[in-house]
Formats: structure tokens, C-alpha cells, sequence
């Protein structure tokens, strides 16, 4: 079997790679990554020793598939994951554009000629703001919760958000370059006769994660907790109750193993997957856990609230459960701890993500 990964020296990418060597035996592995991203030549390094081969190349440019070895699947972790990208401060929208969505068509047109598969690693943000943020809500004195006891929309559960809920813009810029990329994966597999599955993953969080406030919350939380610098409650009052769950990437590769194995004809291709309610955590009960961890560290209330900004996010994975008889494995408690070993053993990891 072989396997090609776009953005492979990504947090997502190396990760994904790395856990799915030690799922299966005589796995090929290829990746293709600009090293745009502070850090990710840090991951380049660690690929290569464990036999991935890795060619820089930017996946905007055709001429850059051409060296590219044939694939069996390819899985596409490539894009700025950032939901503020394309907005003033950022980068820009033309950026945006040609990263996240302009570059899947050189994707797909690569698995057209292979008649390769291809996982499309999506986005919760694809759901639209103004339903996310008219769910019905309580709060505890330090987190958002779903009110169970109230009607609920559509695509909505007490397991949490599921494919049927909105995807109407407004949904981020960012989002809609992911829902773009869905509807073009889901026309060119149908078109070209190749399998395509699409998941739409909550945060994902982990050990050596490049984490900025931006994306790589959990990370970027514990890290910047750690080593005392400046943290802010951003929007909700400055109160800290806004709600993610979070998904290892090696309980991420373990669901693309089994989509990989399935070879299902038609039926359902998007899932949403994630950490789910049991791996759901706001920030101000994310940073009660670091104040346990590593000692007390005041934190910042701005009540202003960002563009996109979004109270509760925790993904149903009834789906892959039904389909594929996956849940992630890994604890929240788990995957925190996994991230502060990680940060006091790197204690420049900050500075090394351009922080």
C-alpha cells in the first residue's frame, strides 16, 4: 500500500504518517510540504528517520506533482488552518484561496491519473456561524453546555453536531474553502470513479503541535501557561466559557485506516469526527487544569469578541461509529498530559512555531 500525504510536515500530517506505520506493516509512505510553516523542518527531520520520503514542493503548482511518486490514497492534510486566515492581520484572502482551495484541483487531478483514493481531511468550521451560535445554550460558572432539556435543530444531538447541521455562509472564509474543497472531492471521485471520504474533524490537539491562538488552542494554552506569558479570555464577557472538543491525530489515523480498508460503493462519504462530548473542555476549565498542573497564572478578560468567533463546537461521531466502529481513544486528560511533558521538555517550542 502507498500512501501519499500533502502538508505532511504539518502537526496533522507527521502525526497521521507516524501512527499509521505502527497500525500497518509494508506501508509506503510518501509527502509533499512547501516548510512554510515555522517548524515543520523539525518534522522533516523526524520523517526521514523513520523512512518517509519526503519531497518539498508546493501543491499550488502542477509541476510540482510531476515528481511525485503514483499512490494508492492519497491523504490531504495540506491548508492554513487558521479561521481568522484571509482576514486584515492575517493572511491575505488571495492567499487564503490559493492555499486551502485554488491547490485541490492539482489533488484531485493527481488522483484522476493514479486512480488513487483520497481523504480530505475537512473542517468543523464548515458549519454556519449564526446557527452555532443560536444553538441553545446554558452556562455553568466555567463553560457553555448544550441544553439537553431544549428542542434541538437539526443535525444536532446530545452527541453533538452531526453533517445534516447548516453549512449557509456566513461560515468563515476559511470555511468555505474547506466546504468548496468537499463539493469538488465529492464531484471528481464521482466523476472519475475514485473513493473519496471526507471528515470533518473538531480540534486537533497534541504533542508537538505548532500552536498559535489562532488554531492549536489546547497546545499553544498549555505551552504559553507553562512558561508565564500573556493569556486572554477573548469575546463571551472575557469569561473563558467557550467549548471545543479535541482529537489526537493518532485516533484521527486510526479512523483513515479503516476508510482506507472499506471498500464501500457509494452511501454516505462526509463524517464528522472529533474529540466528542467526553473530549469537550473550555478554556477557563483548560486553564483550571494548567493552574493544577504547573501552579496558578492569571488570565486576561477581553470582552471583545472576533469575527467567526463561535460559543460550542463538539462533534457527533455517531456516524463513524455506525460505519466504521470507531470512537477516539484517547482522553482528554491523556492528551493534555502527552502536550505538557512535551512543552517542559521543549521549553523553546513557542519561538521554534514563530511565536
Amino acid at each position: 500500500m502507498k500512501i501519499l500525504i500533502t502538508g505532511i510536515c504539518g502537526f496533522a500530517g507527521t502525526a497521521i504518517a507516524e501512527a499509521l506505520l505502527e497500525r500497518r506493516e509494508g506501508l509506503s509512505i510518501s509527502g509533499i510540504d512547501n516548510l512554510h510553516r515555522p517548524g515543520s523542518e523539525i518534522n522533516r527531520v523526524r520523517l526521514r528517520k523513520r523512512g518517509i520520503k519526503f519531497i518539498q514542493g508546493d501543491i499550488r503548482q502542477a509541476s510540482d506533482f510531476e515528481v511525485l511518486p503514483a499512490a494508492d490514497w492519497v491523504i490531504d492534510a495540506a491548508a492554513n488552518p487558521s479561521v481568522l486566515a484571509g482576514l486584515p492581520g492575517n493572511v491575505s484572502s488571495r492567499q487564503l484561496f490559493e492555499h486551502n482551495l485554488a491547490s485541490i484541483v492539482n489533488v484531485l487531478e493527481f488522483c484522476k491519473a493514479h486512480r488513487a483514493g483520497l481523504l480530505l481531511l475537512s473542517s468543523s468550521r464548515v458549519y454556519s456561524i449564526q446557527a452555532l451560535k443560536s444553538l441553545p445554550l446554558k452556562h455553568t460558572a466555567d463553560a457553555f453546555y448544550l441544553d439537553q432539556k431544549a428542542e434541538l435543530p437539526a443535525g444536532v444531538s446530545t452527541r453533538g453536531i452531526g453533517i445534516d447541521f447548516p453549512t449557509h455562509a456566513p461560515v468563515s472564509l476559511y470555511g468555505a474553502t474547506k466546504l468548496a474543497c468537499e463539493a469538488m472531492a465529492l464531484e471528481y471521485g464521482e466523476a472519475f470513479e475514485f473513493p473519496v471520504w471526507i471528515d470533518r474533524c473538531g480540534v486537533l490537539a497534541g504533542p508537538g503541535q505548532f500552536g498559535t491562538p489562532e488554531q492549536g488552542i489546547f497546545a499553544y494554552w498549555v505551552n504559553a501557561h507553562l512558561h508565564s506569558r500573556p493569556l486572554r479570555y477573548i469575546g463571551f464577557d472575557g469569561t473563558g466559557k467557550q467549548v471545543r472538543d479535541a482529537l489526537h491525530p493518532r485516533d484521527l489515523a486510526a479512523l483513515l485506516d479503516v476508510q482506507i480498508r472499506r471498500e464501500r460503493a457509494g452511501g454516505q462519504r462526509i463524517y464528522t469526527a472529533g474529540g466528542g462530548p467526553e473530549n469537550a473542555m473550555s478554556l477557563a476549565q483548560l486553564n483550571a487544569w494548567c493552574d493544577a498542573r504547573f501552579g496558578a497564572f492569571a488570565v486576561t478578560a477581553d470582552r471583545n469578541e472576533r469575527p467567526y468567533d463561535i460559543p460550542w463546537v463538539v462533534m457527533d461521531n455517531s456516524g463513524c461509529e455506525r460505519h466504521f466502529g470507531w470512537q477516539p481513544d484517547t482522553p482528554m486528560a491523556t492528551l493534555l498530559e502527552e502536550i505538557a511533558v512535551h512543552a517542559e521538555a521543549n521549553p523553546d517550542w513557542l519561538e521554534r512555531s514563530g511565536l
